[in-house]
């Protein structure tokens, strides 16, 4: 069996290129991520208008319900134009966890969808790794209300976040895999301390550090670890997407480059060692093109299936997508490695993608397991 796209998943793909190209042309890119969130938010409202924020979300909490191909569509369109912005934390991630708290949530879901708020989910802990059932941050109930203590490594996509969506333990030790519920807690609540960075490739991240901080419970108590697996396999997808357009973007330019450029009286590409790195890269996108229509294709085997796929995916297609990304830098040459050649901004963000919801390494093991 082959996957292609239907003609709407199509041209939704279309759309969203024309959107990339005309909101985060390469020589504006860097200067709207140094802007931060007020550089995005005209095209974060665009993207409302579109629907597109909407599109992730299930029927019945308000959105389009769209599914896997529609999202390997979007986010391969933003890889191509390398569309900064918080999409999959806030509309894919997001929502998919929120949406355990049934009627409860549904208002929350709905302001993500318009762009009225940002929403993140606080997964990883120090000394966890990729694990999401390391959890050590501990809730207890407080009279009538829950509160949260402990600390998270790591909040993809969380530096301009309005909410946090927080697992913490309600039973059991920090290792297992039960005793796991989700917890809402807002930005400003007091006794949350939120340390703010940015990573290479421009997106910005956050640290929390929670102490008796309020938090809302999401959904049933001490059940919540199947449900977190299996939205961040949702979200890989998006990034693995993403990923496959990007690569395949800056392997266009760099075979564009090696046409043009000329030395010693002639284009660089008429030398035979370039030539043989070139195809190297071409057939390293054709692989990470071939792990990403496979996940499609391995919906209908079951959710267990299904992940063991995205697993496999995130192995290949990082690889790959680490690896087209140097190979495109170092036939460019020094410029290459500039913040003014777009080639060094589709390596930084093969790099974070690489490590989004679990690295090479831990997704090959998580694979063999």
């Amino acid at each position: 069996m082959r996957f292609t796209y239907s003609d709407e998943q199509a041209m939704l793909l279309d759309s969203v290129l024309r959107f990339g190209q005309e909101h985060f042309p390469p020589t504006e890119r860097h200067r709207l991520i140094q802007q931060g969130r007020s550089g995005e938010a005209a095209s974060w409202a665009k993207m409302a208008e579109l629907g597109w924020l909407l599109l992730p979300i299930a029927e019945e909490c308000g959105g389009l319900g769209g599914g896997i191909a529609e999202l390997m569509a979007l986010g391969e369109g933003f890889g191509r134009n390398l569309v900064p912005g918080p999409y999959v934390a806030a509309c894919v991630l997001a929502p998919a966890l929120l949406a355990r708290g049934g009627d409860g949530q549904y208002d929350l879901i709905e302001q993500i969808g318009t762009g009225e708020t940002l929403v993140a989910a606080a997964l990883l802990e120090d000394d966890g790794g990729y694990d999401l059932h390391h959890i050590a941050t501990r809730a207890a109930v407080a009279g009538d209300h829950w509160t949260l203590d402990g600390a998270k490594a790591h909040v993809e996509d969380g530096g301009d976040a309005d909410w946090f969506i927080v697992p913490a333990r309600t039973g059991g030790e920090t290792a297992d895999r039960t005793g796991i519920s989700l917890f809402l807690v807002a930005a400003t609540v007091p006794g949350l301390r939120v340390e703010r960075f940015r990573g290479i490739d421009g997106h910005r991240h956050a640290r929390l550090e929670l102490d008796g901080v309020a938090g809302q419970l999401i959904g049933a108590e001490g059940n919540a670890l199947a449900d977190i697996e299996a939205a961040v396999a949702r979200a890989n997808c998006a990034y693995l997407a993403e990923a496959v357009g990007s690569m395949e973007a800056v392997s266009a330019i760099t075979l564009e480059y090696l046409r043009t450029r000329e030395q010693f009286g002639r284009p660089i590409g008429s030398f035979q060692v370039l030539q043989h790195r070139m195809v190297d890269m071409t057939v390293a996108c054709e692989e990470a093109r071939a792990m990403l229509c496979h996940i499609a294709l391995s919906l209908a085997q079951g959710q267990a299936q299904f992940q063991r796929a995205v697993s496999a995916a995130k192995v290949r297609i990082g690889e790959c997508g680490v690896y087209v990304g140097q190979q495109a830098v170092q036939l460019h040459g020094g410029v290459g490695f500039s913040d003014e050649l777009i080639v060094s901004h589709h390596l930084k963000r093969q790099m974070m993608l690489a490590i989004a919801h679990g690295s090479v390494d831990h997704h090959r093991m998580r694979f063999a397991a």
